[in-house]
């Protein structure tokens, strides 16, 4: 028996990298993982990875997954995702927010396009995608919400700073609202059961898109983290109690020794 038998979790983001790790963990444990993502098919976007891919994946390993495209951009898409998710499979017990857009440019050449869209896929459709799934779970008594952030919500430290420190200023902007809705939203709903948590890596993963923003140094490919460690600790945030382990602004490798935890191999 799994720690998730008969729960339905909905994975933003799923087609590649953190996202489609968390999904194959979440599949192990028992889980219906539904992901979705823009990219459907191979080949519908520059960088590796589909939500096809995804569910091969999980239903190869004796999981069970479906994949639902939508672009969480769109207000339209967000809604029509929970509905139809919970028409065809049934109403979501974990919701994790992984979705991004992301666009590293200094402030004085940011645009306004791009911007706009970082702030509705990191922030405005984590937000929409938690007010829709959440009468369900207050209904039922339980409940998961991971939002996936990054250390970029940190301030930077300074001066002097160091260079090119000013490229993720809106990125950081987006996972610093991420954050603070986390942790007031897990105070409006601990008492009914629901888990609301933030996880961030430790350390840089190396995902496609962090390997096309060169983000690990030259020469540190190999101090990159493992995905399996942010998705074992995805697990356990999505597993806990909603009064006990809820309201955390948790970083991936310090929350698995806190509990005593090994990442699982995700074959």
């Amino acid at each position: 028996m799994g720690t998730m038998d008969g729960r339905i979790a909905l994975v933003t983001g799923a087609s590649r990298g953190i996202g489609n790790a968390i999904a194959r963990r979440f599949a192990l444990e028992g889980a219906t993982v539904v992901v979705t993502a823009r990219t459907v098919e191979p080949g519908d976007s520059r960088f590796e990875g589909s939500i096809s891919e995804t569910v091969e994946q999980i239903t190869t390993a004796g999981g069970h997954a479906v994949a639902f495209a939508a672009d969480l951009a769109l207000q339209d898409d967000r809604r029509r995702l929970v509905e139809e998710v919970a028409r065809d499979i049934g109403p979501v017990d974990i919701l994790v927010n992984n979705a991004a857009v992301t666009y590293f440019e200094p402030v004085v050449e940011f645009g306004e396009r791009h911007y706009d869209l970082m702030f509705e896929v990191q922030v405005k459709a984590a937000f929409e995608l938690a007010q829709l799934v959440l009468p369900g779970m207050v209904e039922r008594g339980s409940g998961w919400i991971l939002n996936i952030s990054s250390g970029a919500a940190r301030h930077p430290v300074g001066p002097p700073y160091r260079a090119g420190v000013g490229r993720g200023t809106v990125y950081g902007m987006c996972k610093a609202a991420l954050e603070r809705f986390t942790t007031g939203l897990a105070g409006e709903v601990s008492e009914a059961g629901v888990a609301v948590n933030v996880l961030s890596p430790a350390g840089v993963v190396a995902t496609p898109g962090v390997v096309h923003h060169k983000l690990i140094p030259p020469g540190a490919e190999d101090q990159a983290e493992p995905v399996e460690v942010i998705a074992e600790a995805a697990h356990a945030l999505c597993t806990g109690s909603a009064t006990g382990l809820t309201g955390r602004i948790a970083y991936s490798a310090p929350l698995l020794d806190e509990l005593g935890l090994q990442p699982t191999a995700l074959g």
